[in-house]
């Protein structure tokens, strides 16, 4: 009952990738946490030394159009490389990494349903719930704004949890095939390279400092990215052309 509940716990079971059979690497998972955090303290310690934020309350809206901006390019990113993937494949693992990819679909549709609900309660699409003109508001009134407050204590949570760990586990992609999460984590970081660098974000700093911020991530996650395929290749006997069957 509990797990049903808890909106961690729901999140948990929805964007973390649950095939039996994968192959779970905990080097792979150390390297990457270890990587993130010392990634996002660098960042963090260079915008305000530079002075390219104004403070703690514009870095945090900037970390968070940054995360809006990747879970958006990766919902748009994800379904093309996964469809690539499993097109590039020969049966029949064509038709096997077919099956696999409904998780992987069903955590993008969770994650894109519960934002879609979290606005249209923002914008006011649902305001006749909160907001009654009748001076003794109904029984049924009650009822009505105690489900949606329900609904957003419940959703928020788990919004930010299934957007940690979306970007971690990249949509679960694990469950379709080992290989194609640090495939798509490398076209991803690329991705928003490029974005920063039409959108002028770091135009204000020294140029290495601009070229460390604009480069530094994507080179670090795509050396992350090939170790990793190397791991799996060396360890474990996975590699993308067998994943093809070519």
């Amino acid at each position: 009952m509990w797990r049903t509940i808890n909106p961690i716990a729901v999140g948990r079971r929805v964007f973390t990738p649950s095939r039996p059979d994968r192959v779970q690497d905990p080097a792979v998972r150390r390297v990457q946490v270890l990587r993130t955090v010392v990634g996002l303290a660098a960042v963090v310690c260079i915008l305000l030394a530079y002075r390219l934020v104004a403070g703690t309350e514009d870095l945090l809206d900037q970390r968070m159009k940054q995360v809006e901006t990747s879970v958006n390019l990766l919902a748009i990113t994800f379904p093309l490389c996964v469809a690539g993937f499993i097109v590039a494949a020969r049966p029949p693992n064509r038709q096997l990494y077919l099956r696999r990819a409904l998780k992987p679909l069903g955590a993008l549709c969770a994650l894109f349903c519960s934002i879609v609900f979290v606005l249209l309660i923002g914008n006011g699409v649902f305001g006749d719930v909160l907001i009654s003109d009748e001076a003794t508001p109904s029984p049924g009134a009650y009822a009505r704004l105690a489900f949606t407050l329900f609904l957003l204590v419940w959703v928020v949570p788990f919004i930010f949890y299934g957007i940690a760990m979306v970007l971690l586990h990249v949509f679960r992609t694990a469950d379709v095939h080992e290989a194609l999460p640090p495939l798509l984590a490398m076209v991803l970081v690329w991705e928003l390279a490029v974005f920063d660098l039409l959108n002028g974000a770091y135009d204000a700093a020294p140029f290495s400092v601009w070229m460390a911020l604009t480069f530094g991530p994507p080179l670090s996650i795509t050396a992350v990215s090939l170790w990793e395929l190397r791991r799996l290749r060396s360890r474990h006997g996975i590699t993308v052309r067998r994943a093809m069957l070519r």
